[in-house]
């Protein structure tokens, strides 16, 4: 898990969407994997995935407090958190900006709807390329579309680890673009579902509203931070 931490993002957030507008303006590439403790520990488990995460080709910024908060406790000091819904929602206003195209893959095929129309009225100048719902069968197939296409961004929205397994297996056929595993974050965008008060964010707390939103969270949630803050105290006595 070293090597997690040692590729961590250290900068803020501002900092962050500053670097992403400039390799868009570039036409250069970029890999996101939005992470809280959760996703490492799927790391440490699962080889496919530990393989991701320390790939050459991938960013990995704090999704979540728990990280940040980890990674200080192992001296190497993190300015904040870095959400991946807020990057999705500066990379449709980076790319209406710059009229640039933009792929969407995964969710369910109401809530990816309910979003594509969502972002034509509030990015007219966003260029919707292509989506496709993540119950398609053939995920590779799309993914041979998307890259005739040409895309300035990919949001994949399938779960950890698969969005981040499937954008790595392909990652190399593309010339440009910014790559984002987003989870679950199409329903928040779109709507269909509610992201934390403000007051949960500003306190760093939107873990314990979905907990209390979605009750059959807390075991996973529970098991997963439990291990992960194990590891934490094993790798601060080496």
């Amino acid at each position: 898990m070293q090597k997690y931490f040692d590729k961590l993002y250290k900068k803020d957030f501002h900092s962050f969407i500053q670097e992403l507008e400039s390799n868009i303006k570039e036409n250069k590439k970029a890999f996101i994997i939005t992470a809280n403790p959760e996703t490492l520990m799927i790391g440490v488990e699962n080889p496919a995935f530990d393989a991701v995460l320390k790939s050459e080709d991938s960013t990995i910024v704090a999704d979540g407090i728990g990280v940040v908060k980890a990674a200080q406790m192992l001296g190497m000091p993190v300015d904040g958190r870095v959400p991946g819904v807020e990057i999705s929602q500066e990379l449709f206003r980076i790319l209406n900006e710059n009229q640039k195209g933009i792929y969407l893959l995964g969710a369910k095929r109401e809530v990816l709807e309910t979003l594509v129309k969502k972002l034509q009225v509030e990015y007219p100048n966003l260029r919707i390329l292509g989506y496709t719902d993540g119950y398609v069968q053939d995920k590779d197939a799309v993914f041979d579309e998307i890259v005739q296409l040409k895309p300035d961004a990919v949001l994949v929205a399938l779960g950890i680890p698969a969005q981040e397994i499937l954008i790595h297996k392909h990652y190399d056929r593309f010339e440009k673009g910014i790559f984002v595993g987003v989870g679950g974050s199409f329903d928040v965008l779109s709507g269909t579902k509610k992201r934390a008060p403000e007051i949960f964010i500003k306190l760093n707390l939107e873990w314990l509203y979905r907990i209390a939103k979605e009750p059959k969270r807390f075991k996973r949630f529970y098991d997963s931070n439990v291990k992960f803050i194990g590891k934490i105290r094993k790798m601060r006595k080496k």
